[in-house]
């Protein structure tokens, strides 16, 4: 299927399916879950049906195929009655939501590692909204290819968590943050982590980077995490089958407990944990090897955070996470650990990004970059500091992403300074040659400063790139102010809605408390 035709079913998929959700009694939460169950099962019949001929032909009725035959080829055994070919043209008057459920059940027994995975209670459904949603699934399996269900899930995940706000950026990681932090850390081969994984996203992308660079991202990586949220464990293991990946995701609670033994053995990790979290146990964490620079007294959990990507790296290991802007300049103790980060040489990128990226935050928030191969080389007393918060496109009015060129691009400084090769797949080759004409890292003023040690003392010890890298020289042009003034006036209608909506909440709240 050619991109744009792919690109059309994307939207007219969702499209549908929301307005299905809209005329139903469902929230999108209660929606979420038994769509995204029938994405799974459109995706494992494509599999199963494009090599079955291939499998049946070597088999007879001495010898009749068994599931094995599929999972030597990395394809779940599908059994008929778990088809949406089969279900969508049950006889009137069948009960479908039951059958659906047995769907489910049918193809985890024939598919042992899917136990508890896939999603149950069709029978919750109105029968004329699952009706209606089989029928919108059904054609997929002879009308796509398998990597299109990939994107389908990944379109779902994100409009779904889109429409829950707060709740849906627990779960979910917009694509362009995750891709630049897969770009800067190059994930070609190795163990992954993600001690607070949601839905997988960081894994997914790693796996793509690898096919990007034709290799088999099955065979090159290892995955492995954890995952706070019980109903959130399955999101992420169905998301990595639907990409031809498989891991180690447990249920844990990343602060206290430490499923995979993650100290020193990770070649990457990755992550966006939830910002600035209080009331953690800290007496629980006293002698925990995960956090060698000390208990933060304030009591918030982002150095705690912090403490664990670093940790988790093996002696060349790399990690790249979200963090909030506060943490670059936080005082008092945890300015105390990030002095200590900063001097175990192991810090290498810091990025500002603008605001409304996420569901979760309208504010802007840091990418942090450590590279521990980095210390003992010339670049351990350094730390490229680029400020990307001028670059972005606007999706809409509450939200922004990254370009894949503004992508590759940011990536490709980061590719300069550390003397590799530069990518110009996606575009960036006119940013490269307006900025970096001689094709080698120079200092930007506005956008990147590689800054050394002692100048980040006397900072102090601010990891925040606005400190280093100052403003662009622009001319006074009566464009750019406009353009500007646009910008923070859009900015101003987002705070502003929000402010509105927290008034009629806590009016909502204190009428209750006069009407007791």
């Amino acid at each position: 299927m050619k991109t744009a035709d792919l690109g059309k079913v994307r939207a007219t998929l969702w499209a549908a399916a929301d307005e299905l959700r809209a005329n139903s009694k469902l929230t999108p939460v209660q929606y979420r879950d038994p769509v995204l169950g029938l994405v799974f099962l459109a995706y494992a019949e494509n599999r199963f049906e494009a090599i079955r001929e291939e499998v049946e032909a070597n088999r007879s009725k001495r010898n009749p195929v068994k599931p094995a035959d599929y999972k030597a080829k990395s394809v779940l055994y599908v059994p008929d009655e778990s088809k949406l070919s089969y279900l969508v043209n049950l006889p009137e008057g069948e009960d479908v939501g039951k059958a659906v459920d047995d769907a489910i059940r049918g193809i985890e027994e024939a598919n042992p590692e899917l136990k508890d995975i896939l999603p149950r209670g069709y029978q919750k459904l109105e029968r004329s909204t699952l009706i209606e949603l089989l029928r919108l699934f059904a054609p997929l399996p002879t009308q796509l290819g398998g990597d299109a269900f990939g994107f389908i899930y990944e379109d779902f995940l994100s409009n779904f968590a889109a429409q829950e706000g707060r709740g849906g950026g627990e779960y979910f990681t917009p694509y362009s943050i995750v891709r630049l932090i897969v770009e800067i850390l190059e994930p070609f081969q190795g163990r992954v982590y993600d001690p607070a994984c949601g839905s997988g996203g960081m894994f997914v992308q790693c796996g793509k980077f690898v096919e990007r660079h034709h290799a088999a991202a099955s065979r090159q990586l290892s995955i492995y995490g954890v995952e706070k949220t019980e109903d959130t464990v399955p999101l992420a293991k169905m998301n990595l089958a639907l990409h031809g990946l498989s891991g180690d995701i447990r249920q844990a609670n990343s602060y206290y407990e430490n499923p995979h033994k993650a100290v020193g053995a990770f070649d990457f990790v990755m992550a966006n944990p939830p910002f600035n979290v209080d009331k953690i146990k800290k007496e629980q964490l006293a002698g925990d090897k995960r956090y060698p620079f000390g208990m933060p007294n304030a009591d918030n959990g982002n150095f705690l955070w912090i403490q664990q990507f670093y940790a988790a790296l093996s002696q060349n290991g790399r990690a790249g996470f979200v963090m909030a802007n506060s943490a670059s300049d936080a005082g008092h103790s945890e300015k105390e650990i990030r002095k200590q980060l900063i001097e175990s040489g192991a810090v290498d990128v810091m990025i500002s990004v603008g605001p409304n990226f996420f569901y979760t935050v309208t504010l802007p928030v840091a990418l942090w970059f450590l590279d521990k191969g980095k210390i003992g080389t010339d670049r351990e007393d350094t730390v490229l500091f680029i400020d990307a918060r001028d670059i972005y496109r606007q999706v809409d009015r509450a939200h922004r992403d990254f370009t894949e060129d503004q992508i590759e691009f940011l990536a490709n400084i980061v590719r300069l300074y550390r003397g590799e090769n530069v990518v110009t797949k996606d575009g960036s080759e006119s940013l490269l040659q307006e900025h970096f004409p001689d094709g080698e890292y120079v200092d930007v003023p506005g956008l990147c400063k590689a800054v050394d040690r002692a100048e980040i003392e006397n900072q102090g010890w601010s990891l925040n790139p606005g400190r280093y890298v100052g403003v662009a020289e622009t001319e006074d042009d009566d464009t750019d102010f406009t353009s500007r003034i646009q910008e923070l006036y859009e900015e101003f209608v987002v705070l502003s809605d929000e402010a509105d909506e927290l008034q009629a909440k806590v009016d909502a709240v204190v009428r209750g408390v006069l009407a007791e």
